[in-house]
């Protein structure tokens, strides 16, 4: 994990409440985000993870607090500022988002047209690049989503948030629906990305073996709060009841386990888990 300081704040999160009608989502939410560091929402069902992914990507607005991104105050900006913003930023959707009836090329392709005067024939040679950093075959190019398997169609999204060279990337839940095998190989996907490049990575997960894997931090939402904001490892060491119930289960001890064994076959020399063919 890359060591990040408190002055590298690529997200700041202050005071923000969310309300659907009589319901409240968030009540107060601080977090920050630090650049280069690979950051984790978690939290059951209904405890406001979308719903801070979307106003994070300006998609939605809170109803009160602030959410700074890159620098820019969200709720201060015009259109023209949102759409430079956007352009720095990547987000992969938890069902692809692709579009049916482009192929795979034309979907990584299609931020490039809409945000650049770039000729076609180069777009397609950037989409095929973008590709092949996803762990992509170049056929898969003039294929169309519906052809993919789960586990391309995770890559081709994450290819085409890849477009535009963002230094800031969401993920919506990468792994949900994938084969451990293939789940393995967004892990190390996921881990080459922000090393190679120097991304800010904000992901949305419950894979719990994705977390021990990958996040540098992760943040506990819960009853409209931050429940915990820690490692994987400082977390599972917290008594609050909110933050227990990801480690006590079976899915969690398990994760739990298979992190301390390869930490140990890590410190020993001993090789870890073999690269996954992409699926």
């Amino acid at each position: 994990m890359q060591s990040t300081t408190q002055d590298e704040t690529v997200i700041e999160i202050s005071q923000v409440s969310t309300r659907f009608g009589d319901h409240v989502v968030h009540s107060g939410i601080d977090l920050e985000v630090r650049r280069a560091e690979i950051f984790a929402l978690i939290g059951g069902s209904g405890s406001g993870k979308s719903t801070l992914l979307r106003e994070m990507i300006l998609l939605q607005r809170p109803d009160s607090g602030s959410i700074r991104v890159l620098g820019a105050d969200l709720q201060a900006l015009g259109d023209d500022d949102a759409i430079a913003l956007r352009r720095r930023w990547g987000v992969m959707f938890q069902h692809g988002g692709l579009f049916g009836a482009l192929t795979v090329t034309e979907n990584v392709g299609l931020p490039l047209r809409e945000h650049t005067g770039l000729a076609d024939g180069l777009i397609d040679e950037i989409a095929a690049w973008k590709l092949s950093m996803t762990g992509l075959e170049p056929e898969v190019g003039a294929q169309y989503p519906s052809e993919l398997s789960g586990g391309m169609m995770k890559r081709a999204s994450l290819a085409r948030a890849l477009a535009l060279d963002p230094e800031l990337l969401f993920l919506d839940e990468p792994t949900a629906g994938l084969d451990p095998d293939s789940a393995g190989g967004v892990d190390q996907l996921v881990r080459r990305l922000r090393d190679l490049f120097g991304l800010t990575i904000v992901m949305i997960t419950h894979d719990l073996d994705l977390l021990w894997q990958v996040a540098d931090r992760v943040a506990v939402l819960g009853e409209g709060r931050v429940q915990g904001v820690g490692s994987m490892s400082e977390l599972s060491r917290m008594d609050n009841p909110a933050i227990r119930k990801f480690f006590g289960g079976p899915r969690g001890r398990a994760a739990q386990e298979q992190e301390q064994q390869q930490a140990g076959a890590r410190s020993s020399g001993e090789p870890g888990r073999p690269p996954s063919k992409p699926k």
